[in-house]
């Protein structure tokens, strides 16, 4: 039996289509990589919050108590019950003024995390379409294979440099 002649662009072809593939690998990893990240994030911010309102639930306690011993101070006339009050007030006082600096530490910690979060997901979005471009290229680029369809072929690598450029986009963000 003679051997059919291999037609030259099925050598690009074959060529092309792992390129895809290992970006298609490529992109499927850091997506992944980025939506762990989103997702650790996430759960520290949310964590943080939690913090946040623990600390003012503690300050909201301390302030009513000091309410009610300012309340009550004023109608104490005993000397020695009104010092001893009057240094809970002041030792209050300084609890809540605590209680307000760790409040905006733990916010800016919870700000920071909600911002990594963000970033991850911009960067982790790019990739999922990067993955979903360079996999109709392969699919595209297959199927050329088994019709030999030169212009099956040409249509894949179109849509592969979609996802190219989308997982470009995955690391700079210029999109």
């Amino acid at each position: 039996m003679a051997e059919e002649k291999k037609e030259p662009w099925l050598n690009y072809l074959a060529l092309s289509t792992v390129i895809l593939a290992v970006c298609a690998t490529l992109a499927t990893f850091k997506g992944g990589g980025f939506s762990t990240r989103s997702v650790l994030a996430q759960n520290q911010a949310s964590d943080q919050w939690a913090f946040y309102q623990a600390k003012s639930i503690k300050q909201s306690l301390a302030e009513t108590e000091q309410g009610q011993l300012e309340r009550e101070l004023l109608r104490t006339r005993e000397n020695e019950v009104a010092a001893a009050m009057e240094a809970r007030v002041q030792a209050l006082k300084g609890k809540i003024a605590k209680y307000d600096q760790e409040k905006a530490k733990i916010q800016d910690d919870a700000k920071k995390l909600e911002k990594e979060r963000d970033d991850a997901q911009r960067h982790g979005r790019p990739f999922g379409l990067a993955v979903i471009f360079l996999q109709i290229a392969i699919l595209l680029s297959s199927i050329a294979a088994l019709l030999k369809k030169k212009i099956i072929w040409v249509a894949g690598v179109a849509v592969g440099i979609c996802g190219l450029v989308q997982f470009a986009n995955g690391f700079l963000l210029f999109m």
